[in-house]
């Protein structure tokens, strides 16, 4: 992917909403980890915690995209982010974001970067699919992600609760960004097309495509939907038996 085209900023674009919408929680329970700690040492934990998380996200992103250029790894790391984007929406239930609490300063820097390496697997794995192998991609992407993360807790929380929609958006993209995992999939050259492919069978090819593209985006967000409605159904009934429990 050449630097500063089109499809390099489409990309830069995908990778800063994933990064908002996925670094929500991350943000929280980091956030969360220092606040038994003086108001000095919080800020000292975060520092350095942040110092730690960027060294950790760089060599998890690193491996991933690595990692990826493995025959059949991008369709199971894209199979993998279209659950991602599946649990974005279905995850509705209450969260108190009661997340790990830290007595000492090594203890909190130690939450926090522990934390941000096993929460922000759903993140790399986004930025990953979504650079399609461009390292300044990856790079910015880490750069974005980590101060959105440490810092930014207030900051997502406000927006995704103002504009709930951007959830959606968000899922979409991941749910389109997996899509196009899995049909860069070397192994299924045979039905999405590769540079061996014949002309005469490309037009079937970029139906499988974006048919793979549609299926994922429309399947995400209609399951989320569904999930969300029958959570809204069960809630009223429960609410509908207190109120005949209570009269």
């Amino acid at each position: 992917m050449e630097f500063m085209t089109a499809p390099w900023w489409s990309a830069l674009l995908a990778i800063i909403l994933i990064d908002l919408v996925l670094a929500g929680d991350n943000a929280i329970v980091i956030a969360l980890a220092a606040r038994s700690l003086p108001p000095h040492l919080q800020k000292k934990a975060i520092a350095w915690g942040t110092v730690g998380a960027i060294v950790v996200r760089s060599v998890m992103t690193v491996g991933v995209v690595w990692l990826l250029k493995i025959p059949g790894l991008m369709l199971v790391g894209g199979l993998g982010l279209l659950w991602i984007a599946y649990k974005l929406l279905a995850d509705t239930g209450d969260k108190d974001h009661q997340g790990p609490v830290a007595s000492t300063f090594w203890g909190a820097m130690k939450t926090i970067v522990i934390a941000d390496a096993l929460m922000g697997v759903d993140n790399v794995l986004g930025v990953a699919g979504a650079a399609q192998g461009s390292f300044d991609l990856v790079v910015i992407g880490l750069v974005i992600s980590v101060p959105i993360v440490v810092f930014g807790s207030t900051m997502v929380l406000k927006l995704v609760e103002r504009f709930p929609a951007i959830i959606n958006i968000g899922a979409a993209v991941l749910a389109f960004t997996a899509a196009k995992m899995i049909v860069s999939e070397k192994l299924l050259d045979g039905i999405y097309g590769g540079p061996a492919s014949l002309p005469a069978t490309q037009t079937l090819h970029t139906a499988a495509q974006w048919a793979t593209y549609a299926f994922a985006v429309a399947g995400v967000l209609g399951a989320g939907w569904w999930i969300s409605r029958r959570s809204k159904l069960r809630n009223t009934a429960n609410a509908d038996d207190s109120d005949l429990v209570t009269h």
